[in-house]
């Protein structure tokens, strides 16, 4: 009944936001406007999808009321490296939430964020 599910994440800056994912290896499938300032852009990476909505255009157009900053959600990114992932992030200016460290004693996991506040976790086996 239902396929290819995404996460939706609400955003201020659209373009900035999808600007962030696109460093990370997402690549843009689909985007509104095709041409100007997007008001949606949906990104993919590896069979996993997120899109990203302006949060004018989600209450003038749905009837919405996202939150348009802070920790709504988290994306989780899976590594073979976390620590490097994470020095290259925060060295780009993401902010550094937390440092790497080993987490049940099988994870070495950091956390870091997107531009709008959403959490970014950072995570490989050990």
């Amino acid at each position: 009944m239902f396929r290819a599910p995404q996460v939706m994440l609400f955003s201020a800056d659209v373009s900035r936001a999808a600007a962030f994912y696109t460093r990370l290896g997402f690549t843009e499938t689909f985007r509104v406007p095709a041409e100007g300032e997007p008001i949606h852009v949906d990104l993919a990476l590896d069979g996993y999808r997120i899109g990203i909505a302006s949060v004018t255009s989600s209450r003038d157009d749905h009837g919405l009321d996202p939150v348009p900053e802070g920790q709504r959600a988290a994306v989780v990114l899976w590594t073979d490296d976390t620590a490097a992932a994470w020095d290259r992030l925060t060295a780009d200016g993401a902010p550094a939430l937390s440092a790497p460290r080993v987490w049940l004693d099988r994870l070495l996991i950091a956390w870091t964020a997107d531009p709008d506040g959403n959490p970014v976790q950072i995570v490989q086996r050990r």
